[in-house]
């Protein structure tokens, strides 16, 4: 139990430590099987099996990745809708591949429970996961994350740059998140309209090179080129929420996530990388049921069977 509580942040080691009244030395000792042996998203799923496994509910799938220090990506699938994480695992990048791979097993494990596909998606629109995504659910609705789009959006059109369409564009920009229905839609379609008629012409210069330079030319204002084509074009996916209702406008509830893994972790810095990801495995296994006591002794009896199994099987080998 106290395993769960340092994993989740509910306490520290050196408050475990004093509790137990053993050294930290003894306490990492203690804790050492966990991180060598974590669970897998397909165990988990055999001790808590996810909701979406035992109803016919409508929910919403979210996928995202959470970088460790750019030495691989751990890909986190969860249910939007119940808030539950489904998914996870270990990659080195989030490629096609890696994704094609995770979707294989989870819609394996939803076959083999209750059936029950998503009734949308949302994430953030890298193409590897919109192809995945629509291979392995089909054509669902698939919305684009706006708080994606905003921090791009921000980077490209910097909050004090001299020239008045980058200002002008950024507002337009950070409008997109405030849009509730069609009408708001439409206006502010027609506030982009607007911008290119009165700035359009920018998007068209050019820089020529100089003979010393390979290049020939290039865009004077490559930075609003990408601001501008990043609010219209193909802008369908930015506003699949307002047709579907149960779907959010944004992944926040992974970002959520990633951002209490970055407190996590930095709390327990020093881990090398294979002891980050059996500990970002163990978050994502307890979940919101880190302090449910019969839970976690289900939890513990299955992992104690699983380590002594394993243990075994090394010795006789």
């Amino acid at each position: 139990m106290e395993f769960a509580q340092l994993i989740t942040g509910m306490v520290n080691r050196k408050r475990i430590a004093r509790d137990k009244r053993v050294s930290r030395k003894t306490l990492s000792k203690k804790f050492k099987p966990f991180f060598d042996h974590p669970l897998t998203a397909e165990e988990v799923w055999k001790i808590w099996p996810p909701r979406i496994s035992q109803t016919q509910e409508p929910w919403v799938y979210g996928v995202d990745g959470k970088w460790l220090r750019r030495q691989g990506v751990i890909l986190i699938h969860r249910d939007i809708t119940h808030k539950e994480n489904l998914f996870w695992s270990f990659h080195k990048s989030e490629s096609y591949l890696a994704l094609h791979e995770d979707l294989t097993k989870l819609s394996g494990l939803i076959a083999q429970t209750s059936g029950n596909l998503p009734v949308g998606a949302v994430s953030d629109w890298k193409m590897a996961i919109v192809i995945a995504v629509a291979c392995h659910f089909g054509p669902i609705p698939h919305q684009r994350c706006l708080a994606h789009v905003m921090r791009l959006a921000k980077r490209l059109l910097p909050e004090h740059s001299p020239i008045e369409a980058t200002l002008a564009l950024r507002q337009i920009a950070l409008d997109l998140k405030a849009i509730q229905d069609h009408k708001e839609k439409q206006r502010w379609q027609a506030k982009l309209k607007h911008w290119e008629a009165n700035y359009g012409s920018l998007l068209r210069e050019k820089t020529l090179g100089s003979p010393e330079i390979k290049k020939k030319w290039w865009y004077t204002h490559g930075s609003l080129r990408r601001g501008y084509r990043l609010l219209t074009h193909d802008q369908e996916p930015l506003f699949v929420y307002l047709n579907h209702r149960l779907i959010p406008k944004s992944t926040n509830s992974l970002e959520g996530i990633n951002s209490q893994l970055d407190q996590r972790l930095g709390n327990h810095r020093g881990m090398k990388i294979a002891q980050q990801v059996a500990f970002v495995f163990w978050y994502l296994t307890f979940g919101k049921e880190g302090n449910n006591l019969p839970k976690l002794r289900r939890l513990w009896d299955y992992w104690k069977r699983a380590f002594l199994d394993q243990k075994s099987t090394r010795l006789v080998t």
